[in-house]
């Protein structure tokens, strides 16, 4: 029976069993020798120093130290980092590629998540869902059955800020519906915007003739509050703002000065600073829904993060290029 590669896992020691529950680990085993018991948390522990002498795979997640020279020199056999989260920005360094180490991340996994989340958000959203709880919890009765004219999911224009993995699952989880779907995104043409079957807009059009506008762009310099004072005065009345990408993408001092004229409404999944502080005016704004950053992988969703590790470790062990690739020069435009 041939040699298994060895491997090790480096994250924060209670996602192991999270990310990789029993039958995935078994099946992860299958193709890597790795024991769950032993989780690097630091890589400077004198008790990794033998096995990481021997690892030829890093299997990462959340809480991972940054994979610096240092660490790469104490794991001279190193040949692949299989990342069980999504974004790789804050462990990976150009070291890794210099040394010509392959790396993977499972942000397509948890793009799925994320996408059904904003799904959801979109529909109940446009049927005034939240609001009318809202108002139902506190008049405790309402008119009876009728037509409630200004709401509904016919025919709105949902606008997509980012054609990222997540950007993209949403597009193609809104084809079933009723909906007209535009996208904005300096690097897709065209022709890019044709094959996904959306209509490509400037971000000033995207954001005066949405009625959703949903953000799934990166976190650079260039896009840090990207969505600002002017940019939300551009928003047209009634609609609806959601980011589920990362707070600093938007201004959350304008934010809050719009919501408080009561002409949008915002629903966020992530927020800068995270947490808000909890004098925040917008756990207050009644146009405010705030959710503490569960869009992502939460729960048995985990798994499926596991999972996608699991299926790149089998390509690694059969020879095949990984699925999940990053390549070093794309990494400052991914989230």
């Amino acid at each position: 029976m041939p040699r298994l590669p060895q491997a090790l896992f480096a994250m924060t020691a209670e996602y192991v069993p999270q990310v990789f529950p029993p039958e995935v680990l078994e099946r992860l085993r299958e193709s890597v020798d790795i024991d769950p018991a032993l989780v690097a948390e630091d890589f400077t522990d004198p008790r990794l120093k033998d096995a990481l002498a021997r690892t030829e795979i890093l299997v990462t997640g959340w809480g991972c130290p940054r994979l610096d020279a240092a660490l790469l020199d104490a794991a001279p056999e190193l040949r692949a980092v299989l990342h069980s989260a999504g974004s790789v920005k804050s462990l990976a360094t150009p070291e890794l590629w210099r040394r010509g180490i392959a790396v993977s991340s499972a942000a397509g996994a948890n793009a799925v998540p994320v996408a059904e989340y904003t799904l959801a958000m979109i529909l109940l959203a446009g049927k005034d869902l939240l609001a009318a709880r809202d108002r139902l919890r506190t008049e405790r009765a309402f008119a009876g059955w009728g037509l409630v004219p200004g709401i509904g999911n016919y025919g709105r224009r949902v606008g997509v800020i980012g054609a990222s993995r997540i950007g993209r699952r949403v597009i193609e989880l809104l084809r079933p519906f009723d909906l007209r779907v535009c996208l904005t995104d300096p690097y897709v043409d065209e022709a890019g915007a044709d094959a996904l079957g959306v209509r490509l807009l400037p971000l000033d059009d995207l954001l005066h003739t949405s009625d959703v506008v949903t953000i799934h762009a990166p976190e650079t310099p260039r896009t840090r509050h990207l969505i600002g004072r002017r940019e939300l005065a551009l928003m047209r009345d009634g609609a609806v703002l959601i980011n589920t990408a990362r707070g600093a993408l938007l201004d959350h001092d304008a934010l809050i000065a719009e919501l408080r004229t009561g002409r949008i409404s915002a629903i966020l999944d992530v927020t800068d600073p995270e947490p808000l502080p909890a004098d925040s005016p917008l756990y207050d704004l009644p146009n405010a829904f705030i959710t503490p950053h569960l869009a992502g992988a939460q729960g048995n969703e985990a798994a499926r993060l596991g999972l996608a590790v699991t299926e790149e470790a089998e390509r690694l062990g059969a020879g095949q290029p990984l699925a999940h690739g990053i390549v070093q020069s794309e990494l400052e435009r991914m989230a």
